[in-house]
């Protein structure tokens, strides 16, 4: 078993890879700014994210930081451009140079978005071609790994990312442009009797490969069990657009799909940039290298009823390190 790091074990998707790898085995470390609101299964470490001294110094013995933080004000972040840099590409740079002194595997969580949006299923050798500032970001992020631990480095890529947060009661947003919180939130206005907008239009991300946030920490497991490098897309088997989505969610949950309505996004629900048709991404590659088994849609939406009704993460594939 290994001791991993985890920047952004507070949010959605680092939460979950934390829950996933302590599952498997691992002894993990949060990489904090503050200490967390409630108490976690895991065992946090309040860092100065803005020091590689620091954070080499937190994650001493570790044999790999996985790199998941955001920062999620997105008007914030096109209004103060050097605030976002940092946010992004320094914070990359920063946990990436303290991989290299700990001689620690860099995971760096990235996303579809990356993508112009003009294509389907993308390839992992594809490095993307960003339509607006935060898929730039992640694109440079994507570019700070590739030049600072070419032979070692890892880019996973996530897109449509359903589950339930490690460390909120309730999650901190609704639908969005993306697919993010989208099936958590059509169950719960569904389940309560409530009509769901699905977005439309052409201010939204269109079509994407969902993922499961517990899946996305059970393959970030064998990444780190594997000690593989390279590019990789933790992602469903099945590309979908958002109107079927919403329909099959209903199906899997047995809700009433006759409360869905579909309409373009309001003024302050929409992107302040550009927004990728289709971000989609192809797993092939990835299952190949990891090993992977057959992840359908349907099998992650089961999941996530699983999950959803009994609070416990559902991974579908079974984590390297337990066997």
């Amino acid at each position: 078993m290994a001791k991993v790091a985890v920047t952004g074990s507070n949010g959605f998707v680092g939460g979950n890879i934390a829950n996933m790898l302590l599952a498997a085995g691992h002894e993990v470390v949060g990489l904090v700014r503050s200490e967390p609101t409630k108490a976690l299964p895991w065992r946090s470490s309040i860092t100065d994210l803005s020091s590689v001294a620091a954070i080499t110094e937190a994650t001493k013995g570790c044999a790999a930081i996985v790199h998941s933080a955001i920062a999620n004000d997105f008007n914030k972040l096109q209004q103060n451009r050097a605030y976002a840099y940092d946010a992004f590409v320094g914070l990359t740079q920063r946990v990436t140079r303290a991989a290299e002194k700990n001689s620690a595997q860099i995971i760096y969580i990235s996303t579809g978005w990356v993508m112009d949006g003009t294509g389907h299923m993308a390839l992992e050798t594809d490095t993307g071609n960003p339509v607006n500032f935060y898929g730039v970001l992640k694109s440079l992020g994507e570019q700070v790994v590739r030049d600072l631990a070419p032979d070692t480095g890892v880019i996973a890529r996530v897109d449509g990312v359903m589950g339930i947060h490690q460390t909120l009661e309730v999650g901190p947003r609704t639908q969005d442009v993306g697919f993010g919180y989208f099936a958590s939130a059509l169950v719960a206005d569904l389940k309560a009797g409530k009509t769901f907008t699905v977005f439309g239009g052409e201010l939204v991300n269109k079509v994407t490969a969902p993922s499961l946030a517990s899946e996305i920490g059970a393959q970030v497991e064998r990444i780190i069990s594997r000690k593989v490098a390279g590019t990789f897309h933790l992602v469903g088997d099945d590309a979908i657009n958002r109107m079927d989505y919403a329909r099959l969610i209903c199906e899997l949950f047995e809700l009433d799909k006759t409360l869905l309505r579909e309409a373009e996004p309001p003024l302050a629900d929409q992107f302040p940039g550009k927004v990728p048709v289709d971000t989609s991404l192809s797993n092939l590659a990835t299952k190949k290298a990891l090993g992977l088994g057959a992840t359908s849609l349907r099998d992650l939406i089961s999941a996530l009823r699983t999950e959803i009704d009994t609070g416990k993460i559902t991974a579908i594939t079974e984590p390297e390190g337990s066997r």
